[in-house]
């Protein structure tokens, strides 16, 4: 089968974030690109749907937020934002505690008022624990950063389902994404630009695709005809798992996989916020999302609940995160030397590149691999 039929300049290997972006930018350009993509639909990750009034957001919440005001008006051409902050409620048994880590929830855990107090304690228990001021691991990072109690309580849990395998395991920069503050603020991000788009996160990309010069064709995997793609197509922008496009010749990366359980209810609040972390062990799933409370515009009598439930990934499901410990990080760099002897290939995204990217930072990768390419 023929796949080059218009005598395009790019072949662009997923329509998620850094795919799109790309295939947009270069069609500003007069380039033209074929953009092929192995799910049923565009967006990747970030995809949405309505239902009942309701944007769904089908692999998991995604909340928009960055310091970086570039990305921050790029995205803004193709969307508006509804200014949506996130503020997570963890639940331990039955225990309610405020996200990320702040003044409420140290006083919700220890009954502390003043972040003097709230300081002491924690450093009393680093104390007790015996952690230097060199963390090993994720457990001693936690520790560390907000004691023994909320590492035991909001942490450990959590983390180990997530990640499906031991804090101790676990490196150390994990933990460090999450803010701790000694105020009373809730946003769980510390980023100036923050929101969810009013239509959805689909409807960017829909937008960025919608040009002449651009192609889209669902349901295509790249690597069932790698050969014949390779040989077609003068440039390629490959955003797919790096490690299988070398036919994992090293050995598999580490990933890990997610599944999502959603019922609908007849009712507009059923746990009263939108996100809600399950951080004891015992509870399989690690998070519920109620998607109306992201922006209240849902139909009245309907809510959506998801549960977020982590596992093991194979070559059977979709691969979430990345395991960027020791081992899988000294695996990926026999790739990326691989990966760099194929000057008509373009790696990018998570998956590409084998790192835990938000968001913002996928955009901003494709608006540098796009100024490499072309110049600004």
């Amino acid at each position: 089968m023929k796949y080059n039929t218009k005598n395009y300049d790019y072949l662009i290997v997923g329509a998620g974030p850094f795919g799109t972006t790309f295939a947009h930018e270069a069609a500003k350009r007069g380039k033209r690109s074929l953009v092929i993509e192995k799910r049923t639909h565009v967006g990747g990750n970030t995809y949405t749907h309505k239902e009942n009034g309701i944007n769904v957001h089908d692999y998991g919440a995604h909340i928009f937020h960055t310091d970086n005001k570039m990305v921050w008006d790029y995205v803004n051409q193709f969307t508006e934002f509804n200014g949506y902050i996130n503020q997570v409620v963890a639940d331990y048994k039955g225990e309610l505690y405020n996200l990320p880590f702040n003044m409420n929830t140290f006083y919700q855990m220890w009954g502390v008022k003043t972040p003097e107090e709230a300081a002491a304690k924690i450093e009393e228990q680093k104390a007790a624990a015996g952690i230097s001021s060199s963390a090993k691991n994720l457990e001693e990072q936690a520790i560390s950063l907000i004691g023994t109690d909320i590492y035991s309580k909001l942490i450990k849990g959590y983390t180990e389902k997530q990640w499906g395998r031991k804090a101790t395991e676990l490196p150390a920069f994990i933990i460090r994404r999450l803010p701790v503050r000694f105020t009373f603020d809730n946003n769980y991000f510390n980023h100036r630009y923050q929101g969810v788009p009013i239509d959805g996160y689909t409807s960017i990309f829909e937008r960025m695709l919608d040009s002449e010069l651009i192609d889209l064709h669902t349901n295509m995997d790249f690597l069932a005809d790698k050969v014949s793609y390779m040989e077609e197509f003068p440039k390629i922008v490959y955003t797919g798992m790096i490690d299988a496009f070398f036919g994992y010749k090293y050995g598999e990366l580490e990933y890990r996989s997610v599944r999502f359980e959603s019922e609908s209810f007849e009712s507009e609040n059923i746990q009263g916020n939108a996100v809600i972390n399950y951080t004891d062990a015992e509870i399989p799933f690690t998070r519920v999302m109620e998607w109306r409370h992201f922006d209240q515009k849902a139909d009245k009598g309907k809510t959506i609940l998801t549960k977020e439930y982590p596992q093991d990934w194979d070559r059977t499901k979709e691969a979430y995160y990345p395991v960027n410990d020791a081992r899988n990080s000294s695996l990926f760099k026999f790739y990326r030397e691989e990966a760099d002897k194929l000057q008509k290939i373009i790696f990018g995204g998570r998956l590409g590149n084998y790192q835990y990217y938000d968001m913002d930072q996928v955009f901003g990768a494709a608006l540098k691999a796009v100024e490499k390419e072309f110049g600004k």
